[in-house]
């Protein structure tokens, strides 16, 4: 077969060209596979530059942008006040190897909202964060047994890739090819939104508490404050991963919005401002057990890299009440025009929010679990809507296991040109039914 060759000189680039020369060295065309577009069919679009709500393809299409990156773009694309803080941080080098100042504000910064959170760990993903929490937990404990969620995706750990949901669902894979039996022999999966039995053997039980990667799927009154009492009743410590949630509910994250306390905490996304970075923390009774105070063994090279904490802490600043109710505002009024766009053309479909997070599910139902949400993805109808939107310059993700992410950049503007392209969008899908 014949190697790709690129444009000739003076041709348009094309996200179809970049796409066949990505297939030649990196797998899928891709560095994640959800980018592929596997999910949805066609061929993705190769992202130039974003400004704001914006990101614009090698072709010049412009798309008001609901991706941000999963979830880090809280502000919108390149803000003026995270390029300034990276760019600053850069011209004094981007790694050292050796702490940093910056390192230290970022800590104090998150201990300060976050209520409980007295110490951190910060790595380079939320996978190396959720990881490393089941490390600690079990080091702390004494135990193996950890207890987790289907349809809760807490990165691509052996461990805790059992039952997946986001990329993992995505592709269709009940498990993952190299994950031995023994990698996983010590997860149980439990059903969301119903309390599983912890015993005396749970290290720790593992949740998102809010289901953000299988959709969007709220914990179930009383779920979560299950969940702390069966922790305590046991002694097994309660893990929130809040890479999704976290500073992005609320200023304090998932625990200020509901109001229950995990013994763990996994962040990542908002906390980088775009830029590769995640942490874990707890108490400072908990993290003693970490190395170089204690025998749990974690490291990081690029850990509290000076560009991420520069990043980091340039975004949470610009996250004050303010911003908060900002973003509330704009969630609701995009899922209150969605469903009505839905209404309006006569498809079942559900927009299920919380503070700022949209899921979309076809359907008359909200999903309480993963099991209801594969039901609406089984439908067929999230690729049809996702390729009708893009086409009218609106870009959701390229699954139906993502959250929809609103930010800062969004203006009314944007909200009201999405409402219109989902109505028209809506139309073309009850079209194909009938």
């Amino acid at each position: 077969m014949a190697e790709p060759q690129p444009p000739a000189a003076g041709a348009p680039l094309t996200s179809a060209d970049l796409f066949e020369r990505a297939c030649a060295v990196l797998p899928g065309g891709v560095n994640s596979p959800v980018r592929a577009f596997g999910s949805v069919g066609g061929t993705p679009y190769f992202v130039d530059r974003g400004r704001g709500a914006h990101v614009w393809d090698v072709e010049g299409n412009r798309y008001i942008d609901y991706v941000q990156s999963y979830g880090p773009g809280i502000l919108g694309h390149a803000p003026e006040a995270i390029v300034r803080a990276v760019a600053a941080a850069a011209a004094d080098g981007t790694s050292f190897g050796a702490p940093t100042e910056r390192e230290v504000r970022l800590a104090n910064e998150m201990c300060a909202r976050v209520p409980g959170l007295e110490m951190l760990r910060l790595v380079s993903s939320g996978t190396e964060a959720a990881m490393s929490a089941v490390r600690l937990a079990r080091g702390a404990t004494g135990r193996d047994k950890i207890i987790k969620f289907a349809g809760c995706y807490h990165g691509h750990s052996d461990s805790l890739l059992a039952a997946g949901g986001s990329g993992v669902a995505n592709q269709g894979l009940s498990g993952c090819d190299g994950v031995t039996p023994g990698a996983v022999a010590d997860t149980v999966v439990a059903p969301y939104n119903v309390l599983p039995e912890v015993d005396e053997e749970t290290a720790a039980v593992l949740v998102e508490p809010v289901a953000a990667n299988m959709g969007l799927v709220a914990p179930a009154p009383g779920f979560l404050e299950g969940l702390r009492a069966a922790c305590d009743r046991t002694g097994a410590l309660l893990v929130f991963d809040e890479v999704i949630t976290g500073f992005r509910l609320a200023r304090g994250g998932a625990t200020e919005f509901y109001g229950v306390r995990p013994d763990l905490w996994c962040f990542g996304k908002v906390i980088g401002g775009g830029l590769p970075v995640g942490a874990f923390g707890g108490s400072r009774a908990l993290m003693s057990h970490l190395a170089p105070l204690g025998g749990v063994y974690q490291a990081g090279t690029l850990s509290g890299n000076p560009l991420a904490t520069a990043a980091g802490l340039a975004t949470l600043e610009a996250l004050d009440a303010t911003a908060y109710e900002q973003l509330e505002a704009s969630a609701v009024r995009l899922a209150a025009g969605l469903e009505e766009a839905f209404a309006a053309a006569g498809v079942d479909a559900v927009v299920p929010r919380v503070g700022s997070l949209l899921g979309l599910f076809f359907g008359g139902d909200t999903p309480r679990n993963f099991d209801e949400a594969n039901a609406s993805v089984a439908r067929g109808l999230y690729a049809p809507f996702f390729g009708a939107m893009l086409r009218r310059g609106v870009a959701l993700a390229p699954g139906p296991y993502e959250a929809i992410f609103v930010s800062l950049a969004h203006r009314a503007a944007d909200i009201d040109a999405t409402i219109a392209a989902a109505t028209q969008a809506a139309a073309e899908v009850a079209a194909a039914l009938s």
